[in-house]
């Protein structure tokens, strides 16, 4: 299928999904976060962001209704950091980024190790939701391409799906 790239790039959810998540202090945030870690200075030591950057991302993060800050401390103001239901949702995508990276890039005893409820260790695997086979390579095919430009991002993807495809 040929493309006119007279009107840009592709429009896609995963291009839009990584303008808001897809460098690497908002991954390691939200890392944090789903393991409980809610303070500036805790998210700090263990992203190893630089401050400035690491404030740029939670205003990003929160921007994008990924996450919400609460007082903690009135004086000095001091807050923490919760990923809202939307935030919560990446949990699966860094699950399998993990499962990719332990496969792929690490050497060596792995350096976290997850257990499921039934007390073997977490490999997650994609699996259809209709049918419940896992996701292969070769069991996808594209269904439909609107083959247009981006239009941007919304900024209230916690209340809805924008409804983009890809």
């Amino acid at each position: 299928m040929s493309r006119d790239t007279a009107h840009g790039p592709r429009r896609c959810s995963i291009a839009g999904a990584l303008d808001v998540v897809g460098d690497r202090w908002s991954l390691l945030v939200v890392r944090e976060l789903l393991y409980g870690v809610h303070r500036f200075n805790e998210l700090v030591e263990n992203t190893g962001a630089p401050r400035d950057i690491l404030t740029a991302r939670l205003r990003k993060l929160q921007e994008y209704g990924i996450v919400e800050r609460r007082p903690y401390s009135s004086r000095p103001p001091r807050y923490e950091y919760f990923l809202t239901a939307a935030g919560r949702e990446l949990s699966p995508v860094l699950q399998m980024l993990k499962r990719w990276g332990d496969e792929h890039i690490i050497e060596g005893p792995l350096p976290v190790v997850f257990e499921h409820d039934c007390g073997h260790e977490l490999l997650p695997v994609l699996r259809c939701e209709a049918c419940g086979e896992p996701v292969e390579r070769d069991s996808i095919h594209l269904a439909h391409d609107t083959d247009g430009p981006c239009d941007g991002l919304r900024r209230d993807a916690a209340v809805g799906r924008s409804g983009s495809e890809g």
